[in-house]
């Protein structure tokens, strides 16, 4: 458990191709199933405390309690994932800590001397920041705050993955709205 934020809820790996990640973790690695959002609907998106315009392709399954998150940037708006592929790297980009006391939580960080890299929110409640301190590629920390929609769909996510049985490997995001 991190002395920070408890445990470790997601791993967030930047990938080139999606469809084809999505496909090796649920045949090689019998992860799924998987929830796919072509283009998630990021609002207030900054980098650097600047606004842009990203589109980014999702795909979030657990496996167990823990979340993985596949990601493509598929556009050239600055982000902490385009970085990560314009350093070379791929795979492991971030570990995510879930909050419901976001403020709290990223005054407390803050306050360790971390500072916001990347910011932005995923419907009601759904608030998300990537802090600067990275000592490696793979080490970035995201807060997600998982409230609302977003959290709702986080569960759902978990749900389905319990006694998965390789059926439908690839399933739509809902409507956020809806949740």
């Amino acid at each position: 458990m991190s002395r920070f934020l408890g445990e470790i809820r997601q791993l967030g790996y930047v990938v080139d191709d999606i469809e084809a990640a999505m496909d090796h973790w649920s045949r090689v690695m019998g992860v799924g199933p998987w929830f796919y959002n072509p283009k998630v609907p990021i609002e207030d998106y900054t980098y650097d405390g600047r606004r842009y315009e990203v589109h980014n392709a999702v795909a979030l399954a657990n496996s167990g309690p823990l979340q993985v998150e596949l990601i493509e940037t598929r556009n050239d708006a600055p982000s902490m994932y385009r970085d990560f592929k314009l350093a070379g790297h791929r795979g492991l980009q971030h570990v995510a800590y879930w909050t419901r006391s976001f403020d709290a939580d990223l005054a407390r960080m803050e306050s360790e001397g971390f500072r916001v890299k990347m910011s932005g929110c995923v419907g009601a409640n759904g608030r998300f920041v990537y802090f600067d301190r990275e000592a490696h590629p793979g080490t970035v920390i995201e807060l997600s705050e998982v409230m609302g929609p977003k959290g709702r769909l986080f569960d759902l996510i978990r749900d389905s993955s319990l006694g998965w049985d390789g059926t439908e490997p690839v399933r739509p995001f809902p409507d956020l709205s809806t949740l």
